[in-house]
C-alpha cells in the first residue's frame, strides 16, 4: 500500500486536490475516488515518508491555532464535522494543510471518526490536541474541547513569540560579533602576516595562533560547515538514546542564568496541559500521562509518574508536588486548593497563567543582564585579537630603539 497525492473533479466539475493513503495504485485510488463521485484527473506517488512528515514542516503552530479556532466556531453553529472541514480545506492558504484537510475529510466520509482521522496527522496537530479530540468526542463536548485545544495552543505560542522576540537583540549582537571577528581573521590577518614575513619579525605564540585560524579559515572553509553538521546530527542521534537524552534533559535544567528560565517554561506548560485536559473532562491520571507526553522531557516524565501512581493508590495530586522545588510554591499551594474546592482544573490554569506572567519577567531581566555582557564579551575579543595582531610591531619597533 502507498499514498498518492491527487487532483480530481465532482459532478458539477468542481476540482478538489489531496492525499489518499493505502491505495495499491493508480486503479485502485481511481475505483476508490468514483465511489465517492469524484473522477480523477491526475495523482502522482508519494515519497515512503508519511504524510504527516512530508507536511509537519510546512504548517507553523499559529495556523493550526486559527484551524482550531474556525473548527470550534462552525461546529457549533451547527455545521457538520464534514461541512467544517471542507469549507476549511476551500479557504486553506496553505497548501499543506488543505492537503491535510482533505486527506482527514475523506477519512470521515469513509466511516472513520474524527479522532481516527486525525491519528495520522498526531505529529503535526499534536498530542494536546488528540487528547482534546479524544476527550470531546467521547464526552459529546467537541466544539468546546477544541476551543479548549485552541486557547491552549494560543497561550503556549504567545510564551514562545515572547521568548523569541525577547532574544532577537542578544541573537543580532552575537552575529554582529561573529560577522566582525570573522572579517578581521580572514581578510585582516593575512595582510599582517605578509608584513611580518617581510621583515621577518619572530612571532609571539598568541599571533601565531591567530595566523593559524586565519589560515584554517581562508584555506579549509568547508571544515566550519562540517564540523556544525556533525555537532547537530551528532546531538540528534544522541538525544535517541535514552540514557543519554535524560542526561542533557537534566543539564539544560541547571545552565547558569537559562536554566531558571527553562524550569518555568516546563513547568508551565505541563501544568496548563494537565489542568485543560482536566477541565474538558479527562481524567486525573489520563490527564497527568498526556501533559507528560506533551513536555517530552526526561525530568517531566520521571516526575509524572511518580505523580500518577500516587493518584492511583488513592493519593493527593498536591502532597507529590511539594516533594519536587522544579514546582513553585504558588503551584503546590493553588493544587491543594483545588483538591480541597473541586477546581483543580481551574485553580493550575491560574497558576499557569501566573507562571506565563513570570516568564515574561524574567526574561526581561535576562535581556538586561545579557545585553551589556554582549557588548563586554564582543569588546574583549576584538580587543585580544587586535592584541595579538600589533604585538609583533611593539617588539619590533623596541628592537629599532
Amino acid at each position: 500500500m502507498t499514498a498518492y497525492q491527487y487532483v480530481a473533479e465532482d459532478r458539477r466539475g468542481e476540482r478538489i486536490s489531496g492525499v489518499y493513503e493505502e491505495v495499491p495504485d493508480r486503479d485502485g485510488l481511481r475505483e476508490d475516488l468514483e465511489k465517492l463521485g469524484y473522477r480523477l484527473l491526475q495523482c502522482r506517488r508519494m515519497s515512503r515518508r508519511s504524510p504527516a512528515e512530508q507536511v509537519k514542516k510546512k504548517i507553523h503552530q499559529h495556523e493550526i491555532v486559527a484551524f482550531a479556532y474556525e473548527f470550534a466556531g462552525m461546529f457549533s453553529a451547527g455545521l457538520s464535522v464534514v461541512r467544517c472541514l471542507e469549507t476549511m480545506e476551500e479557504q486553506a492558504a496553505n497548501e499543506a494543510m488543505r492537503t491535510v484537510l482533505s486527506s482527514v475529510r475523506q477519512s470521515i466520509e469513509t466511516g472513520a471518526s474524527v479522532a481516527e482521522a486525525f491519528e495520522p496527522y498526531r505529529s503535526v496537530f499534536g498530542d494536546f490536541f488528540m487528547g482534546m479530540l479524544e476527550a470531546g468526542q467521547s464526552g459529546g463536548k467537541l466544539s468546546q474541547t477544541l476551543a479548549t485545544a485552541a486557547d491552549y495552543y494560543e497561550k503556549q505560542l504567545a510564551v514562545r513569540n515572547k521568548i523569541r522576540g525577547a532574544f532577537i537583540y542578544p541573537a543580532v549582537v552575537a552575529l554582529l560579533c561573529v560577522v566582525i571577528l570573522s572579517a578581521i581573521v580572514i581578510f585582516v590577518i593575512p595582510v599582517f602576516q605578509k608584513l611580518y614575513h617581510q621583515l621577518h619579525i619572530q612571532l609571539p605564540v598568541p599571533t601565531q595562533i591567530l595566523i593559524g585560524l586565519s589560515d584554517l579559515f581562508r584555506h579549509h572553509f568547508w571544515i566550519v560547515p562540517l564540523l556544525v553538521g556533525a555537532v547537530y546530527w551528532g546531538r540528534k542521534g544522541m538525544l535517541k538514546i535514552p540514557g543519554l537524552k535524560q542526561r542533557f534533559d537534566r543539564m539544560t535544567l541547571t545552565i547558569p542564568i537559562l536554566g531558571s528560565l527553562l524550569q518555568m517554561v516546563l513547568v508551565s506548560r505541563y501544568i496548563r496541559t494537565f489542568a485543560m485536559m482536566h477541565s474538558a473532562g479527562i481524567g486525573v491520571v489520563q490527564a497527568l500521562r498526556q501533559a507528560r507526553q506533551v513536555c517530552h522531557h526526561a525530568v517531566i516524565d520521571e516526575i509524572g509518574r511518580r505523580l500518577e501512581e500516587e493518584i492511583l493508590a488513592g493519593g493527593s495530586l498536591s502532597r507529590p508536588l511539594a516533594e519536587y522545588p522544579l514546582f513553585p510554591p504558588v503551584i503546590v499551594q493553588l493544587s491543594h486548593a483545588g483538591e480541597e474546592s473541586g477546581t483543580v482544573g481551574q485553580m493550575l490554569t491560574k497558576g499557569a497563567d501566573y507562571l506565563d506572567a513570570a516568564i515574561d519577567r524574567k526574561t526581561s531581566s535576562l535581556l538586561l543582564k545579557l545585553e551589556p555582557l554582549l557588548s563586554v564579551i564582543m569588546g574583549v575579543l576584538v580587543g585580544l585579537i587586535l592584541l595579538a595582531v600589533y604585538l609583533p610591531m611593539f617588539d619590533y619597533m623596541s628592537h629599532i630603539k
